[in-house]
């Protein structure tokens, strides 16, 4: 009876500690220490300017942007890049608000800027193919039209491709507005759009720079993504049939064998996100979106042998096989309590589990001081939210649910920009418990 107590005892710890550890929490330790590697490697070997920067097109997709254009405008035109080897491209995608007459009024005040509008009501992905058809120069980069430019971004990013000639495609590193951040009112959606902001800092600074150096970066974000312009018009151009338009020119792109990276100091920022409704639905989209992609480029080749040789087909398969233990690892422990096991030894096991998470959130933490370095601003910023290390797995679990959530709902729903709200949700599930019941009580009446 007592080896059977203690084999149980073993086979606890083993399952609910040193599986996380396994799969998570050392993983970021290794991360932590190939990161101050690349950062002290970038560190002795500076990048230096071409001797002539190259003429380049900027492709800026606009619907109804009329209180934000502006200010992405402001930010190209008062970057440090030479205006006159800049095309803009606004390409229109149905807009019923005033944001051409924005248009209109930059481009008469910034004449050493080429501007010009295009207009495309066939949906994003073929909005930024028509620009693409239409772009000049050696680079394209695509933003979103609310966010703005660090004012070195521009030149930074180039500057990475012109001194590798390896690196086909970049994406930049998105942050969130830090004066929006603290203009927040309501002290709750102000704490999260805090820990977004530090989940922003993370998953760039550390997550996909760590991916950029084995070159496992799956994802060009859309908001802030650069390209040669020899490397994109080699491949099909943007998706229509995807609501992940950038993952699936990502895709194509890696099946070139041409190599996508990280420019770790190209800084785009975007806004906040809205209220939690907006961060519901926003993670829905992304994680439908992906799974979306991956099928479409993995349907016929579900091989165990991927899972050695592609590096994509690995990480993601990784990202999804393992949402359902994670789940077990957050919950099942209280369940754990109304059998043989303690509520002592599931407490010690929850906490043991958060305080590992926090040890690794905080590894990140210094990872992305480090890079942060060059950004005074954001940096003395991100290091005042040091507390928030505390909540974060927290903030992290709580958007995994989201995720998760989003993979339930790929299985029996069609893919769509428009993603159902949580209150949204919430009806249709009490609407499908009342009809289920109604159901029962014909059948017992009958």
């Amino acid at each position: 009876m007592k080896t059977w107590l203690i084999n149980n005892e073993i086979l606890f710890w083993v399952a609910w500690i040193i599986l996380p550890l396994i799969i998570e929490i050392i993983p970021a330790g290794v991360n932590f220490v190939l990161l101050i590697v690349k950062y002290f490697r970038k560190r002795c070997r500076k990048i230096v300017d071409p001797v002539l920067f190259p003429e380049i097109t900027i492709i800026i997709p606009v619907y109804n942007s009329e209180s934000t254009l502006r200010k992405c405008l402001d930010s190209i035109h008062n970057s440090s890049y030479d205006n006159r080897l800049i095309t803009v491209f606004l390409v229109d995608n149905g807009s019923t608000d005033d944001s051409f007459r924005v248009f209109e009024e930059c481009q008469m005040e910034y004449s050493d800027l080429t501007m010009q509008w295009l207009v495309s009501n066939q949906g994003k992905s073929k909005a930024l193919n028509k620009a693409l058809f239409n772009s000049r120069g050696k680079y394209i980069i695509n933003v979103d039209s609310d966010g703005c430019f660090e004012k070195n971004a521009i030149r930074n990013i180039v500057r990475r491709f012109e001194s590798s000639m390896k690196t086909n495609c970049l994406t930049g590193v998105i942050l969130t507005e830090k004066s929006e951040i603290e203009e927040t009112e309501g002290a709750l959606l102000r704490h999260v759009r805090r820990l977004e902001f530090m989940e922003y800092c993370q998953a760039f600074l550390a997550g996909r720079n760590f991916s950029s150096e084995i070159n496992g970066l799956y994802t060009l974000s859309g908001a802030f993504s650069a390209f040669r312009k020899s490397t994109i018009l080699q491949t099909q151009m943007y998706n229509s049939d995807t609501i992940c338009e950038d993952t699936q020119i990502t895709f194509q792109i890696k099946r070139q064998k041409k190599r996508v990276g990280l420019c770790e100091d190209a800084i785009f920022y975007v806004s906040p996100i809205d209220d939690m409704e907006k961060l519901y639905t926003q993670r829905q989209r992304w994680q439908v979106g992906e799974l979306e992609v991956f099928h479409m480029f993995y349907k016929d080749k579900m091989r165990m042998t991927n899972l050695f040789r592609d590096i994509d087909f690995r990480v993601i398969l990784f990202d999804h096989t393992f949402a359902f233990p994670r789940l077990i690892w957050y919950f099942a422990l209280l369940g754990l309590s109304m059998t043989n096991y303690s509520l002592k030894t599931v407490l010690t096991a929850l906490i043991l589990i958060y305080c590992l998470y926090v040890i690794s959130t905080f590894l990140y933490f210094l990872n992305v001081c480090m890079f942060l370095k060059d950004f005074r601003e954001d940096r003395r910023y991100y290091v005042r939210k040091v507390p928030y290390v505390l909540l974060y797995p927290l903030y992290n679990l709580y958007t995994f649910l989201l995720r998760f959530m989003g993979i339930i709902n790929s299985i029996n729903r069609a893919s769509s920009w428009r993603t159902f709200r949580f209150g949204e949700e919430w009806e249709i599930f009490k609407d499908i418990v009342r009809k289920d019941f109604h159901i029962r009580k014909e059948e017992k009446h009958e």
